[in-house]
């Protein structure tokens, strides 16, 4: 689908409407493709912390080259900042003397990150003061910086200094296009290690990763991605849909079940599925959803049932069986697909909303209590534009594709690139994480 509004902005008549009437202007959005380099630029780095040596070893293993001092008429595609070193409120002007003189040599879709300390494992409270500070900081950064560019922060436990890899190669690529303005945490669930991956462009080779709702959509995008990345697929959707299940995954050599997953025996069924043709899987992706919008006032109880048991308990039950089973395999990852609705509430959507909030906390039950490197984590999609939104009125799509720092909407694959990154080998400190994908809105969260 397209956004016409953009398209009209681009062209000449747009171009004087936008100027002249102030209105909203969005940037292109970078987007990666095969064969490009994780930044195609030059990236300052800064900060007196003691991510320092770390950092460094990360980007020159991403092959990204970086510098530690601009040089005045440059223009660089990111900034990366460790705050760590900060431990007290007076300390937080190094944001300002770093930042400020670089904030104009910046490309359009630059990428800015900052690195702190996870707050509740700072050493005294006035550090954790300043820690927490730092996400104020950026997502106010995030709704200045415009251009198409981002700022992300990434929240480092000790312990997890050598886990930076595959979260600095997310958010300074533009595989978080529409990611900005978001916290991450690494380490804040207990130290765990990392495991090597053997080729950064086919991370997820030799593992078999669950797609539910993967017909179509979000979820059709998620299991290309993931196929990309090397994953071998097991889709799952409802009968409805076979035609195009069986389809999508003859084109990506994968796997396919037909079922509705809210039926008494799905998560046996799919547990036999899993035993029977692989031994086990090593991700686990929630993302079939539906919606039954009505206000509450005038809610049916079906409606209200129908959306807790697709968006909520079916990943539950799902879930606890396959671990129950040990068909997760170590270092094993569950992904939920929660909405920016589960975090700030939609008028007619108390059972989505519910359903939706439900599965973050589904991943803050679960983070502490996995073992043997399985993570859980949560993406939060805003507006993304697909055929389901397409065919939402005009005036409501247009509010919801503008009202974010981007001023407009995002694609399937934006959330798909999100999870990849979660599913990497290398992101085992990434546990327990709730992540936007909305490019930041304005309103609400």
């Amino acid at each position: 689908m397209t956004d016409r509004y953009q398209s009209f902005t681009g062209s000449p008549l747009g171009k004087l409407f936008v100027k002249n009437l102030g209105l909203p202007n969005p940037t292109p959005l970078e987007r990666w493709t095969e064969g490009a380099p994780v930044v195609d630029g030059t990236v300052v780095t800064g900060g007196d912390g003691r991510l320092a040596k770390s950092l460094v070893i990360a980007l020159d293993n991403l092959g990204v080259t970086s510098v530690g001092n601009a040089v005045e008429g440059e223009k660089y595609k990111g900034l990366v900042f460790d705050a760590t070193g900060i431990t007290g409120s007076g300390g937080l002007v190094a944001l300002e003397q770093f930042f400020t003189p670089l904030m104009r040599s910046l490309t359009p879709n630059a990428r800015v990150v900052v690195l702190g300390t996870v707050p509740e494992h700072t050493g005294g409270p006035e550090e954790r003061v300043a820690q927490r500070a730092l996400e104020g900081f950026t997502r106010s950064l995030g709704k200045e910086i415009g251009k198409g560019s981002t700022v992300n922060l990434v929240y480092v436990a000790p312990g997890a200094e050598e886990t930076l890899e595959s979260t600095l190669s997310f958010f300074l690529s533009p595989k978080s296009a529409y990611v900005s303005g978001q916290v991450a945490r690494l380490g804040a669930t207990g130290t765990r290690e990392s495991a090597p991956v053997a080729d950064p462009a086919k991370p997820l080779t030799g593992k078999v990763a669950i797609v539910t709702g993967a017909s179509r959509g979000i979820g059709e995008q998620i299991a290309r991605v993931l196929h990309r990345d090397g994953a071998t697929v097991l889709g799952i959707d409802v009968p409805q849909a076979a035609s195009e299940l069986q389809a999508l995954m003859r084109d990506l050599d994968g796997d396919h079940l037909t079922l509705d997953i809210t039926g008494k025996d799905a998560p046996q069924r799919i547990a036999q599925h899993v035993k029977t043709k692989f031994g086990q899987v090593h991700a686990v992706v929630h993302n079939a959803g539906i919606t039954r919008d009505k206000k509450l006032a005038n809610m049916a109880e079906d409606r209200w049932s129908s959306v807790i048991a697709v968006n909520l308990t079916a990943p539950e039950r799902i879930t606890r069986e396959l671990l129950d089973q040990d068909l997760i395999a170590d270092n094993g990852r569950v992904v939920g697909v929660s909405s920016i609705a589960g975090i700030a509430g939609n008028v007619g959507q108390t059972n989505y909303a519910a359903s939706k909030a439900g599965v973050i906390g589904l991943v803050d039950a679960l983070s502490g209590e996995l073992e043997d490197g399985i993570t859980i984590n949560a993406v939060a999609p805003g507006f993304i534009i697909t055929q389901m939104t397409a065919a939402v009125p005009f005036a409501t799509r247009e509010v919801g594709q503008r009202m974010n720092a981007m001023s407009q909407g995002g694609l399937p694959v934006d959330v798909a690139e999100a999870i990849a990154w979660y599913l990497s080998p290398g992101s085992t400190a990434v546990n327990g994480n709730v992540v936007r994908v909305c490019g930041q809105m304005m309103l609400g969260a």
